[in-house]
């Protein structure tokens, strides 16, 4: 069965939003307890590219699939869990990367480099790091692991927030009821 990505986030609705991300069945990782632990020899970069002993993985299906084992835990840590091991994988940065951003209705929606959708809001927050003068913005997106807006993501979020009176209000932007701020 060929994959078939998600339509591009500005022709949907928010309704249409959050029935994709509700579709999107991931493996019960959180119930899931191996007793052997080690090293998967796996990095993800800073620009979201996964290596396996150096090289770098090319399928995407092959990402998106580790990407669904996916967590970090309450030291920051990252892994890789199945039912019968969890291997480390280091994260240089953040496990994935907002590639996309658009304001429905009353929520900001990403499009994250795995393809999987998230919605801002309480159970996934925005926070900002670093300098006013070069921000960093993550997405808390699943299972502790967390998206950073890449700059054109972050440019689309500022367009939004320009919009909506940002320099009046702080620099924040509001989703599902949350306020963020944009800038450190």
């Amino acid at each position: 069965m060929p994959y078939e990505p998600p339509p591009h986030l500005a022709g949907l609705t928010l309704a249409q939003i959050a029935a994709l991300v509700e579709e999107r069945k991931l493996p019960p990782v959180e119930t899931w307890t191996p007793e052997k632990a080690g090293e998967s020899h796996m990095r993800i970069a800073a620009d979201g590219t996964w290596f396996h002993e150096g090289a770098p993985i090319r399928r995407e299906a092959m990402v998106r699939a580790f990407a669904s084992l996916l967590t970090r835990d309450g030291a920051g840590q990252h892994w890789l869990v199945t039912p019968f091991e969890k291997l480390g994988i280091e994260v240089e940065d953040a496990a994935f990367i907002a590639v996309d951003c658009v304001r429905a209705e009353d929520a900001l929606a990403f499009r994250l480099n795995t393809d999987d959708l998230v919605i801002a809001g309480p159970d996934h927050p925005l926070r900002a790091e670093g300098e006013a003068e070069n921000p960093a913005v993550y997405l808390m997106a699943r299972r502790g692991c967390e998206a950073r807006l890449n700059r054109s993501t972050w440019a689309q979020l500022a367009e939004i927030a320009l919009a909506e009176g940002a320099e009046a209000n702080g620099w924040q932007v509001a989703s599902k009821g949350a306020r963020f701020r944009l800038l450190p």
